[in-house]
């Protein structure tokens, strides 16, 4: 693990899911060695380790090695960067007295990066670390039981569970530990798609748990809600998968859910950590990606299809969501699917 598993140079077009690892002093191994070996199988179409669908970069706080709960030492690949255009960022704890107090510094980048909607991951003890910049007040976190009394006391505004292999509440997707396969499954099921996803869980000798097949099979792995479960936010976002290809105005969404305009924006801020606009053009932008690498449709034809005016709307969004056009992202598809022949 002290050796980065990469041989896809970073100037490389932007792959489907991109995650940044910070390692605290005393990590533990078993959560984020879970998560980044079901990265691993997802990246490539082979087993070949190659980063071409999913990169990551380990980082550390002052950009020196740091050394594992279990002893292992594990050098940095890259300098701690906030700033780069991550998919989601990793805050990966161990043992508490590491991150019990945690740099202010540390602090601040994490609500910048928290107010820019990029979601963090909290893995162990990460949570401490998330919890001490404040943004777990009012949102619920999946924390170990052995950490519950403590976590409590030191965070009495945040609602911790002992009971979920992981949440996702606010823009925050809390993991109490263990292997972190199912959480990394459903990750690669939104960015990578259902078929990639069955891929690591089976290589890992990992079976899916029947209820989450059937509601893999109802919801073919896009458009997942990202908020922890709220009925109204729940019932909204169906609404809106359902009128992806003519989203009615906001303000009908809002009387469909029996609230004011503002009231809906709070309650899906807290729980999805986006605006009911940003979410539902995002829902609308991931089905586009989709159409575009299954099939042949023409842009203004995938445009009409969810809900965008023109092909130059959906370019314009696209370019900014994803770093690159679709004519772009298609061409790189193709280019991929040429290397794994090859």
């Amino acid at each position: 693990m002290s050796q980065p598993i990469t041989s896809t140079p970073l100037s490389a077009p932007r792959p489907d899911l991109t995650i940044g690892f910070l390692l605290m002093k005393q990590f533990t191994l078993a959560a984020v060695a879970g998560l980044v070996e079901s990265l691993r199988f997802a990246a490539d179409e082979s087993f070949d380790s190659r980063q071409i669908f999913c990169r990551w970069e380990w980082m550390t706080c002052d950009n020196q090695p740091v050394t594992a709960s279990c002893g292992l030492p594990v050098s940095p690949t890259a300098a701690l960067d906030f700033a780069r255009d991550w998919d989601y960022f990793v805050v990966a704890g161990g043992l508490l007295e590491e991150t019990r107090q945690s740099p202010p510094w540390l602090l601040q980048a994490l609500r910048e990066l928290h107010a820019r909607g990029v979601p963090i991951i909290t893995l162990c003890s990460g949570a401490f670390v998330v919890g001490n910049a404040g943004l777990l007040d009012g949102r619920y976190c999946a924390i170990h039981f052995t950490t519950r009394d403590e976590f409590r006391q030191r965070f009495p505004q945040a609602m911790p569970v002992i009971d979920k292999t992981y949440i996702k509440d606010g823009g925050i997707i809390s993991c109490p530990g263990g292997t972190a396969i199912d959480l990394a499954a459903d990750l690669i099921r939104q960015h990578c798609g259902l078929v990639r996803s069955q891929k690591v869980l089976k290589y890992l000798l990992v079976e899916e748990p029947a209820v989450a097949v059937k509601k893999n099979r109802q919801k073919a792995g896009v458009n997942q809600p990202d908020g922890y479960e709220n009925e109204l936010v729940s019932r909204v976002i169906g609404f809106m998968r359902h009128h992806l290809d003519s989203p009615v105005p906001l303000g009908e969404v809002a009387d469909f859910a029996g609230v004011t305009f503002r009231q809906l924006n709070i309650i899906f801020s807290k729980c999805t950590g986006s605006s009911a606009a940003v979410y539902w053009r995002r829902m609308r932008l991931e089905q586009a990606r989709k159409l575009m690498a299954d099939s042949s449709n023409s842009i203004n034809a995938i445009a009409s299809a969810t809900g965008f005016a023109d092909a130059s709307h959906l370019i314009a969004w696209f370019r900014k969501q994803y770093g690159e056009t679709p004519s772009s992202f298609r061409k790189r598809r193709r280019a991929v699917e040429k290397l794994i022949k090859a």
